[in-house]
């Protein structure tokens, strides 16, 4: 009897299995090199914001800064400083701002308590020497509540000075957000003291 099955299609049936098979591990082949590169530039593209917001969240000193001396000539009691956005900043709440002390007298404080702001009802600022705080004396322009500082506004801040804040004593206070650089302010006290002096 004649054998009615060919050999040959089976062969041409395997050789089509073998051929989507291969077309499957390409295709899932690719799909996993462009998953690998899709994630790459969103990881760069992610770094790239971040470097933008940290450069573009940066403080700045507005004016003299003032060195106030409440009760003798012996030291200073407190400064205070204008601070405002850079051009093109992203406001910034300065409430989780790090403020940091040092002189060349051995005064060092890594991170002065924030008070408030003068004038809520709850807050009342630093006067004397020799503790560790610090607050916002007056906001300026400033339309959003509370700490954040806004684009085109400023804001005095009140540092108060350790009892090494002596006359001629050179000392650096860093202020610190949580988004951006450092903006350190480095200032020697002159050596008599009034009232109210500005700081070079």
């Amino acid at each position: 009897m004649k054998n009615l099955y060919s050999e040959n299609a089976f062969t041409g049936l395997e050789a089509a299995i073998v051929l989507i098979a291969f077309v499957v591990v390409a295709a899932v082949f690719s799909y996993v090199v462009l998953g690998a590169g899709f994630f790459t530039s969103q990881t760069a593209q992610s770094t790239v914001h971040t470097g933008v917001s940290q450069a573009s969240s940066s403080l700045q000193e507005v004016g003299n800064v003032y060195g106030i001396a409440n009760t003798d000539d012996s030291a200073l009691s407190y400064v205070n400083v204008t601070l405002a956005l850079t051009a093109g900043g992203t406001p910034i709440d300065l409430s989780s701002m790090v403020v940091s002390y040092t002189d060349n007298n051995g005064g060092h404080e890594a991170n002065l308590t924030y008070m408030g702001i003068a004038g809520d009802g709850s807050t009342t600022c630093p006067t004397g020497g020799g503790v560790a705080e610090w607050c916002i004396a007056q906001k300026i322009n400033n339309v959003t509540a509370g700490a954040m500082l806004d684009n085109n506004a400023q804001m005095v801040i009140l540092v108060a000075m350790p009892t090494t804040a002596t006359p001629n004593t050179q000392f650096s206070i860093n202020f610190q957000p949580s988004v951006g650089a450092v903006l350190p302010i480095t200032r020697t006290i002159p050596g008599g003291l009034t009232k109210v002096q500005p700081l070079y």
